[in-house]
């Protein structure tokens, strides 16, 4: 093993719908250790607000998850959990383990429908055990409704023009005439309220929150400009009647996080601040890369939206302050998986085409084999002669080549023997 490779850093985020950031760096090491048997691997499972975050950062801190049941992102109630820090004075709600893309079946994949009063309840829930803090993660979400129905949860009344209470849905914003914030939890008013969130995610405009994310949440066209217009009025109602100030709730960083959870969230005094400021710190996730000799890390799709706030592109960022390579690896590579800032290489890991189902069934198994691909690669790398040294080889390779006095042409000897096979 070349002494250049005595540490290597693990630090992919999860596969979505597939392997766990945590999995995912289980897969990578093991593809490591397959080549590199003797090398420290670091393993840094790393979550950007969406799933696994409450898990990670209760892991990290050594605090603890409280189970317990809520409101489904299609209604029903499911199970799920918020982390207590090891501090115990901050709770961490992971909005994608209840309000998640993954929670709500394809069959019922309705961003108009979906809603996100379940992470209204966790933040209820969160502020019965005393903390004084709570942060939300935001990411992976199934919802497009601009984080009303979190209010909803929460004790606001959302009313149409007669009067009546809204149902669930980003499809009912269009609809909405008047918030009565009266029942709000009093609560939030002596509670920190962060939210960890992709800042490039805004609620409104082209590149607003239901047109970039509502297709691959199941929204039609049609859908998309449905949702479209009910964000834009939410985000006029909540203005207007929440006394908004200070905050463009509009096209401000960090309002279309989850759908525009970010807005709805800061509607009622959160501060939205970028997901990676917040989460990452707990990790130390700096000092151990400035100790690496070679980074990892991965996502399911490498692209032209990494750089826009996705792990992969963070980790290349921080790893570049310290001089440190990155290979990243990643389910598909789509356009401008090449030119992600601070991404030396990268690798996808199908071996061959292949049905979707089975790649995300297999997808461990073929992390893992692509690692080891990958590293045989860079190791085979390290052993070809740079320009300066074939060049101070040539005299040397020339003199050995020319036939000694007396030799016989063609008395070779070792696996450099001519073959016989024509």
């Amino acid at each position: 093993m070349p002494s250049v490779l005595n540490r290597v850093v693990v630090a992919p985020s999860g596969f979505k719908e597939s392997l766990s950031a945590q999995a995912a760096a289980d897969a990578i090491a093991a593809g490591v250790r397959r080549v590199l048997p003797d090398a420290k691997v670091d393993r840094i499972p790393l979550v950007d607000g969406g799933e696994g975050t409450a898990v990670a950062l209760a892991s990290a801190t050594g605090g603890r998850l409280v189970a317990l049941a809520a409101t489904g992102p299609v209604g029903e109630p499911v199970g799920t959990h918020f982390a207590l820090l090891g501090a115990g004075d901050t709770a961490v709600v992971e909005m994608a383990a209840v309000a998640g893309l993954s929670l709500v079946p394809r069959a019922l994949r309705d961003p108009g429908a979906t809603t996100t009063y379940g992470v209204g309840e966790l933040i209820r829930a969160a502020l019965d055990t005393g903390v004084r803090r709570v942060l939300v993660g935001c990411g992976d979400s199934g919802t497009s409704d601009g984080g009303a129905g979190a209010l909803q949860a929460l004790g606001a009344r959302l009313l149409d023009s007669d009067g009546h209470e809204l149902p669930h849905g980003g499809g009912e914003l269009i609809r909405l005439a008047r918030i009565d914030p009266s029942g709000l939890d009093a609560r939030l008013r002596d509670t920190e309220l962060l939210v960890a969130c992709n800042p490039f995610n805004v609620l409104c405009g082209e590149r607003g929150v239901a047109r970039v994310f509502g297709p691959q949440k199941g929204a039609t066209p049609a859908q998309v400009e449905q949702l479209s217009a009910g964000l834009e009025n939410w985000a006029r109602v909540v203005v207007r009647d929440l006394g908004v100030t200070g905050t463009d709730l509009r096209h401000g960083p960090g309002t279309g996080a989850s759908g525009g959870l970010g807005a709805g969230l800061a509607a009622v005094g959160a501060r939205l601040l970028p997901r990676f400021d917040v989460l990452l710190d707990h990790l130390d996730l700096d000092a151990r890369l400035a100790r690496a000799d070679l980074v990892l890390t991965a996502e399911g799709a490498l692209d032209h939206q990494t750089p826009r706030g996705k792990i992969p592109a963070e980790v290349a960022r921080r790893a570049k302050l310290h001089g440190r390579p990155v290979l990243a690896l990643a389910g598909t590579l789509g356009e401008g998986a090449h030119e992600v800032p601070g991404v030396d290489a990268c690798h996808g890991i199908l071996p061959a085409p292949m049905a979707l189902a089975d790649a995300l069934l297999r997808a461990a198994e073929l992390l893992t084999d692509a690692t080891e691909r990958a590293l045989r690669m860079i190791l085979l790398g390290s052993r070809l002669p740079g320009p300066a040294a074939r060049t101070a080889q040539a005299p040397a390779a020339r003199a050995a080549q020319a036939p000694a006095a007396g030799a016989v042409p063609g008395a070779v000897s070792g696996t450099h023997r001519p073959s016989t096979v024509r």
